[in-house]
């Protein structure tokens, strides 16, 4: 900082000045105004005021050298802002570039370059695409726009987004087995165990094409439109590990074995069990994970047992409970001193020529939860019964509906002139024998409730997913190219991960929609050769924040040299 002054026929008026770059250009901007020389003395009881604001000056360079100085800024109201020229910018991600550096992501984009011949900063279009997913879920041609927003500025068009996506697709494989390797840097993963389902993504159109990844199948959501199939890996701490992109109509009970042989190959694991759901546990899969050191421990639909097993499995007589030798009747127990309490029995069975283990529970607050749904659905049955609607479609046996039986006939056989609308007692007896009950077959000879325990941590790969479709909007889907969306899904694969990182970094306080949204709000008001005003509330999420990143930018002011420092500490 130096001294500025300015004489005029009457009057000389000193300022504190600095250098600064502005839009390119080298100039000077005022830190403080002094005043005139005559206020000067008055105010300071001075008889040379030149003397007096030089000392200033070199006081404030002396305390600007050890602590930092206080900034007087002016605005003038009656002054317009420049047309078209941004002043507001984000810098919540800035926590996410860490983990992204961490991750070894920058490395394998230029890794990626020296593999083939192109010019755009891969690196760059990556980590902008991984941001705007997390904190500005939008089109690719939004993204670009959205990118913007960062303190830090693209340095790529939108074109090069376009052609990254081919690359990143052929270089899919690749990408999963080198981030795993990288991630068991900043921890041991833990691969004991090991999570698989499945889930689809609807397309904006009405047409499947040939030889497309969109194609017509059954949807997770009851939708029309044609669907993409994703098999997803998960460790046993929730974070991915690999996943694969199919057509829609994929068999969901064929994608498991192609996926896993990649992370015996590419991963190099040899030694996990593999928890599925019931409708990917095909005899094919449980045999294939029946060899080597691999496991699996995957749901079992009681309804689908042979008839002796299924007496003995809802027999209401030797159940065990964790903690006590005794055996149990589930029929005459105290239900509100074991309302929380998880019973079980298990017993080996022999299926297809596969020896399995297999456990049933029982929870009372399971079968009071499924009772109170199913009496909710009655209830809205019965208001469709009321209403005796004619355009209502028996054949979509969903939700409530399954409980609506459709008479067309007379009970002397006769054809009605209308259909009868009646409550199923008999589907909803059967249901109720269930509720409460839940089983799992394995190959492991481990202790009954371990093994549960493994099960029942499957909610978070569904979790993953329901982040993947509500906070990253990955769908519906755009593209059209086949490269293109398997690139899409792989950004959203590698933002799930950036997003679980930094939610073990919080100590997993937060969920990720809180996470999110603090991002999202970490707004800076840029003053041209000052630095950056923060505009967010400093709430107890921000600290935590930048507590686990090591960098604060809670400051009344960040100069644009501190801020480069932080963009930078970032990247290391």
């Amino acid at each position: 900082m130096r001294l500025s002054i300015i004489k005029s026929a009457h009057s000389v008026s000193y300022s504190v000045i600095k250098s600064a770059f502005i839009n390119g250009k080298r100039t000077s901007v005022t830190v403080e105004k002094l005043g005139n020389a005559e206020h000067i003395c008055k105010t300071y009881g001075v008889d040379d005021a030149e003397a007096w604001a030089r000392d200033y000056v070199a006081a404030l360079n002396k305390k600007k050298e050890t602590a930092g100085i206080e900034s007087t800024i002016t605005f003038n109201p009656d002054r317009a802002i420049d047309a078209d020229k941004q002043r507001s910018y984000n810098g919540g991600y800035l926590f996410l570039q860490q983990i992204y550096h961490e991750l070894g992501l920058d490395k394998i984009a230029k890794a990626i370059k020296k593999k083939h011949s192109f010019d755009y900063n891969l690196n760059s279009i990556l980590s902008r695409l991984i941001y705007s997913r997390i904190i500005y879920p939008s089109s690719k041609l939004s993204s670009y726009e959205q990118s913007k927003k960062f303190i830090e500025q693209p340095d790529f068009d939108l074109q090069h987004i376009y052609r990254s996506l081919s690359i990143l697709s052929q270089e899919s494989d690749y990408i999963q087995s080198a981030l795993y390797k990288n991630s068991l840097k900043l921890s041991k993963r833990k691969t004991g165990v090991v999570y698989y389902d499945c889930t689809n993504f609807f397309f904006e159109c009405e047409q499947a094409y040939e030889g497309s990844l969109k194609q017509y199948g059954v949807s997770k959501e009851n939708r029309p439109n044609p669907i993409v199939q994703m098999g997803l890996f998960m460790d046993g701490e929730g974070i991915p590990l690999a996943f694969c992109i199919n057509p829609g109509n994929t068999n969901e009970q064929l994608t498991l074995k192609p996926l896993e042989e990649k992370l015996l190959s590419d991963f190099s694991m040899s030694k996990f069990v593999v928890c599925t759901d019931a409708g990917l546990s095909s005899m094919d899969n449980r045999k294939f994970n029946n060899e080597g050191d691999r496991a699996y421990v995957t749901t079992q639909s009681l309804k689908k047992i042979k008839k002796h097993l299924k007496e003995w499995a809802l027999d209401p007589s030797g159940w065990r409970l964790s903690g006590s030798k005794k055996l149990f009747n589930i029929n005459e127990i105290d239900e509100d001193m074991y309302h929380d309490s998880l019973f079980y029995k298990d017993r080996w069975i022999n299926e297809d020529g596969l020896e399995q283990h297999l456990i049933v529970s029982y929870s009372i607050k399971t079968r009071n939860f499924q009772r109170s749904l199913r009496d909710r659905q009655i209830e809205r049955a019965k208001k469709l019964i009321e209403n005796d609607r004619p355009q209502y479609d028996h054949k979509k046996q969903t939700d409530f509906r399954r409980l609506v039986n459709v008479r067309s006939c007379t009970e002397d056989g006769e054809i009605a002139s209308r259909k009868i609308y009646e409550l199923n007692d008999g589907i909803i007896n059967e249901e109720e024998r269930y509720d409460g009950f839940y089983a799992v077959c394995t190959n492991l000879e481990g202790n009954a409730e371990d093994i549960l325990k493994i099960n029942q941590r499957r909610w978070e790969i569904e979790d993953c997913f329901r982040v993947l479709k509500t906070e990253f909007r990955s769908r519906p889907v755009y593209l059209q190219r086949n490269d293109r969306i398997t690139a899409h899904f792989m950004t959203c694969f590698i933002a799930l991960i950036v997003l679980r990182y930094l939610e073990k970094k919080l100590d997993e306080k937060y969920t990720c929609k809180e996470i999110i949204d603090a991002l999202k709000e970490m707004d800076f008001l840029k003053l041209e050769g000052h630095g950056y005003i923060p505009t967010y509330k400093n709430t107890e999420l921000i600290k935590a924040l930048h507590r686990a990143s090591g960098f604060d930018t809670a400051k009344e002011i960040i100069s644009i040299t501190a801020m480069k420092d932080i963009c930078a500490k970032t990247k290391r």
